[in-house]
């Protein structure tokens, strides 16, 4: 029987943050706040964070806004493989539904995201938010549309 396991591609160092032009807008959100990709293959993708005092509220805890952006983009990137590491389909949100669980104890944010169905078009991806130490800090689900890169 042959290997139906998916070869896991791990494209960007989260730590120095070698990430291929095209991925994040250059000088943009995504880059502005430290997001970096750590893995993305055929329905699925990771970003990672390094928690700093910039992500934090008036609570000393990062701002939910940084989970649901982490959120948005593993699990909207979920859906986006156009067969290599380097290429990518540009979509957008449509729906995106965040639980927030717990607070991190460590020092870097992990987001999770998987396609999890769909069609052409509109697709549904599902994913989660762990800190390093692996506290499971947020969910989310989410629908998403391939649209035409803009010109």
């Amino acid at each position: 029987m042959p290997d139906t396991t998916k070869t896991v591609t791990k494209n960007a160092d989260a730590t120095t943050g070698d990430e291929p032009e095209s991925f994040f807008a250059q000088g943009g959100f995504l880059q502005g706040l430290g997001l970096r990709r750590s893995l993305f293959e055929e329905d699925r993708a990771r970003f990672e964070l390094a928690v700093e005092p910039r992500h934090m509220n008036r609570l000393g805890i990062p701002h939910g806004g940084v989970y649901a952006t982490m959120l948005d983009s593993a699990l909207g990137a979920a859906g986006c493989w156009d067969g290599a590491p380097d290429r990518f389909r540009p979509s957008v949100t449509l729906n995106l539904n965040v639980s927030y669980l717990a607070q991190p104890k460590g020092s870097r944010l992990i987001a999770d995201g998987r396609r999890t169905g769909g069609g052409k078009s509109i697709y549904f991806s599902e994913g989660e938010i762990r800190d390093d130490t692996g506290v499971l800090i947020a969910t989310a689900t989410g629908t998403f549309k391939v649209v035409r890169p803009r010109s």
